[in-house]
């Protein structure tokens, strides 16, 4: 079983046999938004396979009629090898998670992160734009990316330091290129970790995993949203555009109870 089947298979995630009817599946320059009829919209990156797209390719099977699908079909594009069906998947498990915003915070994920990691060591999974404050609250930060830019760690670092990380912050996209399982199994039992990133699904099924919080999005206005995703709008302006909200679920460690 990896992460994608225990998301499909736990609650909150709706049933099989509710599996919704899908309004619209719209994908951005940067982001993918699934719409289902009863108005929930979930969103996740759209990561490309543009180094091994060649013409003629189609990376997104039945492109044209996913709108004739169910949730749950879509929501099944998670296990997909093709990282753009990947994001269709992600963006359509967020849609249908049935979110207890009485157990998250509305926090963004920098604010736990200068908690947890001043004077730490610490590792970010991908390069967020947050990223100079921490370097100057962390005792040391590793920051790792599949295509670093100056001062980052390429990706095949992540063996050497996230085993050394007080802090690990594991960017939702992890989910849609299937390394989240592999990234894990790196950190230390008593490392604090964070998942985090408009693709990270709100679900508990994420603490199982070893991960003490979740900061993602639920999406309040999907009408707004969608026109934002359409326009190649980066999650800085689709925030600004009030559509959003940043959510923080923490879990107290072993504990079934989850805090806010």
């Amino acid at each position: 079983m990896s992460i994608i089947d225990d998301l499909l298979a736990c609650p909150p995630f709706v049933p099989p046999t509710c599996g919704g009817e899908v309004r619209e599946v719209r994908i951005g320059a940067f982001w993918t938004a699934v719409v289902l009829e009863d108005g929930r919209c979930g969103l996740a990156s759209a990561l490309r396979d543009d180094d091994h797209h060649q013409h003629g390719q189609n990376p997104v099977r039945g492109a044209g009629h996913l709108h004739q699908r169910s949730a749950r079909e879509l929501a099944e594009l998670g296990h997909s090898g093709s990282l753009l069906e990947a994001s269709i998947g992600l963006a359509a498990i967020n849609a249908l998670l049935d979110v207890d915003e009485g157990a998250c915070v509305e926090l963004n994920a920098e604010q736990i992160i200068l908690e947890q990691g001043t004077g730490k060591s610490v590792v970010v999974v991908g390069h967020f734009p947050f990223i100079p404050r921490v370097r100057e609250a962390a005792r040391q930060l590793w920051v790792l990316e599949k295509r670093p830019g100056q001062g980052d760690l390429p990706a095949r670092a992540a063996p050497e330091v996230i085993p050394q990380a007080d802090v690990v912050a594991i960017t939702g996209t992890t989910l849609i290129n299937h390394s989240f399982e592999e990234l894990m199994g790196l950190c230390r039992p008593e490392a604090f970790v964070l998942v985090l990133g408009p693709t990270t699904p709100l679900s508990p099924v994420l603490f199982n995993y070893g991960v003490d919080a979740i900061s993602g999005t639920l999406v309040t206005d999907p009408g707004t949203v969608l026109r934002y995703v359409s326009q190649g709008a980066s999650f800085r302006q689709i925030k600004r555009s009030k559509g959003v909200k940043l959510l923080t679920w923490l879990v107290i460690r072993d504990s079934q109870i989850c805090s806010s």
